[in-house]
């Protein structure tokens, strides 16, 4: 029998974005945490960042912010969450400085099992498995990322999250393999919907469990 992860969604939000509509949607997603991240147009900003950080907060949701240690550390956000990039193993090590051992640094380290587990080794607090932007083979970084979930929930403890989820079915499968939160933008979607794929994630990351 395996070990029990009872998946849950980790909702990420553009800063742009209308935070009071966003309080529904963490209720529905029954949301383990709210990532805060630039949008398309707006940057990340402390006036735009906070009403995120007190609206997630009050809902005990861990509020994170996207990519910048201090600014999590000026809103006294939970933490920080680290997008994938080449030298993510020094610029952890960075937020770590800034932040110290009470606030949550997580990291996004893209398909490196090597950066995986010397970051977990660290003291990573949630390893991530994502697909980069850049990256145009999407069906079989997809694939990849499954692998990876899999292969880290099998022998690993650190929690897992799954980035750059982008359909129900994905979310399903990853929650099946193993990972302890799927990161997913819900901006569009019904709040039935929402509240269908918590309870999907969940129920499918049980199955397995006990498989």
């Amino acid at each position: 029998m395996g070990q029990a992860v009872n998946s849950r969604l980790y909702v990420v939000a553009d800063a742009g974005e209308d935070p009071h509509g966003l309080s529904a949607t963490l209720d529905a997603a029954d949301a383990a945490a709210l990532l805060i991240v630039a949008g398309p147009e707006t940057e990340l900003t402390a006036a735009l960042a906070r009403p995120f950080v007190e609206l997630a907060q009050r809902k005990d949701v861990a509020a994170l912010i996207g990519g910048d240690a201090q600014l999590a550390r000026t809103l006294r956000a939970d933490g920080v969450h680290l997008p994938w990039s080449k030298d993510i193993a020094a610029r952890y090590s960075e937020a770590r400085d800034v932040l110290g051992t009470r606030y949550i640094v997580g990291i996004d380290v893209g398909r490196s099992r090597h950066d995986a587990m010397t970051i977990a080794e660290a003291s990573a607090d949630y390893i991530g498995f994502g697909i980069p932007a850049h990256v145009e083979d999407r069906v079989s970084a997809g694939d990849r990322r499954l692998e990876l979930v899999r292969w880290w929930g099998e022998i690993f403890e650190v929690p897992c999250v799954a980035f750059d989820v982008e359909t129900a079915e994905d979310a399903v499968a990853l929650a099946a393999a193993g990972a302890d939160f799927i990161a997913m933008r819900l901006a569009g979607m019904s709040l039935d919907d929402v509240k269908t794929l918590a309870r999907q994630i969940a129920e499918a990351s049980r199955r397995e469990a006990i498989a």
